[in-house]
């Protein structure tokens, strides 16, 4: 019987006590771990007290461990401010705690049982060249409660039932960010539901364009030239918002949810790099959709080595510029305005020094005749998913850039400049990730609660269930690190690093919450009739663009070891 002012379902609750104070007393083991395996992996990478390049290569899977094994550590800080904030707002419910002891609990059994780099690689301690006495840090009451407890069966049933009643919202009001940015967030959830995700299939299916009405509808909106500054005709508001955007945007459909991303790639270019004249230009008409901008950087035989492009640049007798050379997988090329397009100025050059930017202008084109303007030409690369933009391989010979749209009026900067973009595009990319990731379990959990077996409700079945549980848990780790990297970002420190982490592990996310989301829905989920098996295949995409998995992990242990 429940004493005076004990209700039954605190004392039955599956929370362990004192959990802000528990999870607290795990940060500092989980940072000694990290610091003993930073130390470990240096020893294996340095060459005469440096860290060598070559032995980062041959030790990649201790060097990417390390990145994997920091992403957590931070992931676990991350949730751990969340938690705390919400305590503080007396927000910090029964169905918060759950999410954020399950993910403890789960990942520090991974840190010391094996973390999962993908499905077939598991970095484990040994990895790093650590001997038992690594785990000894782990070894205190908190850290052991947590593993043992943390994540029970019982935790993740009572958490979907908490979902089941506030019909699977596992964020609103509790994602730890200001009241106006949940109000952009609820702006744009409708948006999404009412414009987006009625649609989203079909587009997917029929492997159609976003109609033009939509971008029209989002300009609208101010998609385009979120955190533009106000001066030239943005909103400038904060990249947490543009988080926010591409989170519920991408939720609804990835393909929506990244048609901000070439205009946040082009005002991130001209704002860094350009001239003055230049942002005058372009910023506003990139602010307002007048013009649509697409990135023209990859090459058929460079992929991920930017470093090795080979298509060309050379002046010609008015001082323009001619371009000569192929690009692969551009997205949304045919329709858009003007194309951030690198390419190589100085001939003799074999490296990223002698790459420069340039805004290139095109002509829109159509169905009929997809890229118009003389010196182009392109075809459509057909693809799983994130189809609503489509990809292209595109070629060009003898191509005209004006001089005045070298990008920052100087050649050679190309690369420097791209590099100063992929903080806010990773950033971006995680919050997509995220997106998609809360698709599935929007989709999988309805699926769950509808689809009857055996007599009772696929959800009733604790491994389903327990699927969903960690698709919260996850979903809610990987947005508190990506808000993190956002607020890093807005308060102009170098977060690379962060933005990195977030989409590393986002990635991660979203896959393995649209694989569960499909294996809860069985053979169904392998039909197309199913939105399931198309977040399958936008989901897949993450892992590979804006810096493929393995090379996103290379970036951030060379930071880890520099």
């Amino acid at each position: 019987m429940a004493h005076d002012g004990q209700d039954m379902t605190t004392m039955t609750t599956p929370v362990l006590p004192d959990l802000l104070a528990l999870t607290r007393s795990a940060i500092g083991p989980v940072e000694s771990v990290l610091e003993a395996a930073r130390s470990s992996v240096r020893d294996m990478v340095s060459e005469e007290g440096r860290v060598s390049g070559k032995l980062i290569e041959a030790n990649q899977t201790a060097a990417h461990g390390l990145a994997w094994l920091a992403t957590y550590e931070q992931s676990l800080k991350q949730m751990q401010r969340w938690a705390e904030q919400l305590t503080e707002s007396g927000k910090f419910g029964e169905m918060e705690q759950l999410i954020h002891q399950i993910a403890f609990g789960e990942y520090l059994n991974q840190i010391v049982g094996g973390i999962p780099m993908n499905q077939g690689e598991v970095l484990r301690l040994q990895d790093l060249g650590l001997t038992n006495s690594a785990r000894e840090p782990f070894e205190t009451d908190a850290v052991q409660s947590l593993m043992a407890g943390g994540n029970s069966q019982a935790a993740r049933a009572r958490l979907v039932e908490l979902m089941q009643e506030q019909s699977g919202a596992v964020m609103y009001g509790t994602s730890g960010l200001d009241e106006e940015l949940e109000m952009i967030r609820d702006q744009f959830r409708r948006y999404a539901l009412e414009k987006v995700e009625p649609h989203s299939h079909d587009w997917h299916l029929k492997d159609e364009l976003i109609p033009m009405d939509v971008i029209e509808e989002l300009a609208e909106m101010g998609v385009f030239g979120l955190t533009i500054p106000e001066e030239f005709g943005g909103f400038g508001l904060s990249k947490a918002s543009m988080c926010v955007v591409s989170e519920e945007l991408s939720r609804g459909y990835i393909g929506v949810g990244s048609l901000g991303t070439r205009s946040e790639i082009a005002a991130e270019l001209i704002l860094a790099g350009g001239t003055d004249e230049q942002k005058a230009h372009w910023l506003p008409k990139i602010a307002s959709a007048e013009i649509l901008p697409t990135a023209v950087f990859t090459e058929p035989n460079t992929g991920s080595d930017l470093g090795s492009l080979r298509t060309r640049a050379v002046k010609d007798d008015n001082g323009d510029y001619r371009i000569t050379g192929n690009k692969t997988w551009i997205t949304h090329a045919a329709r858009t305005h003007v194309m951030t397009l690198l390419a190589r100025t100085d001939p003799e050059s074999t490296d990223h020094r002698g790459l420069s930017m340039f805004l290139a202008e095109k002509t829109p084109g159509s169905d009929e005749n997809p890229f118009p303007t003389e010196g182009m030409s392109g075809g459509e690369i057909e693809v799983l998913g994130y189809r609503g933009m489509k990809e292209y391989e595109l070629g060009f010979d003898n191509f005209k850039v004006k001089q005045e749209n070298l990008l920052g009026g100087e050649e050679g900067k190309g690369f420097k400049q791209l590099m100063q973009t992929f903080e806010s595009a990773r950033i971006q990319t995680a919050a997509r990730a995220v997106g998609v990731a809360q698709s599935a379990l929007d989709i999988a959990m309805q699926y769950a609660q509808d689809r009857k077996q055996f007599g009772k409700s696929l959800i009733e079945f604790p491994r389903v269930s327990g699927k969903l549980a960690m698709m919260a848990v996850e979903i809610m780790v990987a947005r508190q690190l990506t808000y993190f990297s956002a607020w890093e970002k807005d308060h102009d420190r170098r977060c690379d690093l962060e933005a990195g982490m977030a989409k590393l592990l986002g990635a991660r996310v979203a896959w393995a919450a649209a694989d569960n989301g499909l294996q809860i829905h069985g053979g169904n989920g392998f039909a197309l009739e199913y939105k399931i098996s198309r977040v399958l295949c936008d989901a897949r995409i993450l892992n590979i663009f804006e810096g493929a998995a393995e090379i996103q992990a290379q970036v951030i242990a060379r930071r880890l070891l520099g």
